[in-house]
C-alpha cells in the first residue's frame, strides 16, 4: 500500500473491499439465514409480463467450432463489430441458453440446475437483452424466461418494449463506451439479491458476484464457439440501466454487461 493512499485516508475504505472478498467465518453461531429460519425459498425466476417469442433454436449449426483447447486458446475480447451483419436468431438462442437454460429444477421448486455454476444452485440473475441487429426481431428491449422449457435446448423471451430513440442512449447506458453501439446484441445482467441472501444471508453478495464471473465465462465461451465478438463490460450507469430495463433498483438491479455481435476481423480490437 502506497503511502499517499495512506495519507488520503482511502486505507479503511480500502481494507473494507478487501475483507469482502474473504471467505466468512463458517463457525459462527451466531449466523442465521431465512432457509435455516424454514421461511419460504423465493422462485427461481421472473413471469413473463409481455408478448412472448419463441426463437429457432438450431445450437448444432449455430456452434462452428467443437475443439474444448480451441476456444481457451482464441477467446480474446473483441469491441469492433460489422454493424450491417445481424446475428441469427439461433445464435442468439445459444448465447442464452448457455448462461441460464435451465436443466433440471430440484424438489418442489427448491433450486434449478444451469450450463453455468451458481453457490447453492440459487442463480440470482436475470438476462436483459437490448436488440439491434437479430434477424427477425424488432430492436428493442427483451428479457429471457429460461423457465419456459425446462431441461429442453429451447428458448423463448418477452418483449419489453422499444428501445429509446435517442441515438446514444445504449453507450450512455453502458458508461459512454460508443463501441458498444455497432455491436448487434448487449445483454444485461441484473441481481435479484433475495435468491441468494435467502441461503446466505449477508454473505450472499460475494457469492453472487463470484457467480456473475461463471455467466461471463460461460457467455465469452459460447461467443467464440460461434466466431462471435464479445466483450464482458463491468462500467455502467447504475441508473440508467435500471430505469431502461424497468428494474427498482433494490429488490434487481443491473450488476454486469456482455456485449456481442460479428467482428471485424480484420480490424479486431483486443
Amino acid at each position: 500500500m502506497s503511502d499517499d493512499v495512506r495519507n488520503q485516508g482511502k486505507w479503511e475504505e480500502i481494507n473494507l473491499h478487501r475483507d469482502f472478498m474473504k471467505c466468512p467465518d463458517t463457525e459462527d453461531e451466531s449466523f442465521e439465514s431465512d432457509q435455516d429460519k424454514k421461511m419460504s425459498f423465493p422462485p427461481l425466476g421472473k413471469d413473463a409480463k409481455g408478448e412472448i417469442i419463441e426463437l429457432s433454436a438450431d445450437f448444432e449449426n449455430a456452434v462452428l467450432k467443437n475443439s474444448y483447447l480451441e476456444l481457451l486458446d482464441t477467446r480474446r475480447s473483441e469491441r469492433l463489430f460489422d454493424v450491417n451483419t445481424p446475428l441469427t436468431q439461433n445464435q442468439l438462442a445459444f448465447l442464452l441458453w448457455s448462461a441460464q437454460g435451465v436443466q433440471q429444477i430440484v424438489g418442489d421448486n427448491y433450486a434449478s440446475l444451469r450450463p453455468v455454476a451458481s453457490g447453492g444452485a440459487r442463480h440470482a440473475f436475470e438476462t436483459y437483452i437490448a436488440v439491434r441487429n437479430v434477424q427477425g426481431l424488432e430492436p428493442g428491449v427483451y428479457h429471457y424466461l429460461p423457465l419456459k422449457h425446462v431441461g429442453e435446448k429451447r428458448v423463448a423471451i418477452e418483449f419489453l418494449g422499444s428501445f429509446p430513440d435517442n441515438k446514444e442512449h445504449l453507450s450512455n447506458m453502458l458508461a459512454g463506451q460508443k463501441w458498444a453501439e455497432a455491436a448487434q446484441v448487449v445483454m444485461f445482467l441484473s441481481c435479484v439479491a433475495y435468491r441468494t441472501e435467502w441461503r446466505y444471508s449477508s454473505f450472499a453478495h460475494r457469492v453472487s458476484l463470484i457467480d456473475f464471473g461463471h455467466v461471463g465465462q460461460n457467455l465469452m465461451l459460447s461467443a467464440s464457439a460461434m466466431g462471435l465478438g464479445s466483450c464482458c463490460v463491468a462500467a455502467y450507469d447504475q441508473a440508467l440501466c435500471d430505469q431502461t430495463l424497468g428494474l427498482d433498483g433494490y429488490e434487481e438491479y443491473t450488476v454486469y454487461a456482455f456485449v456481442a455481435g460479428n467482428p471485424r476481423r480484420n480490424e479486431t480490437a483486443r
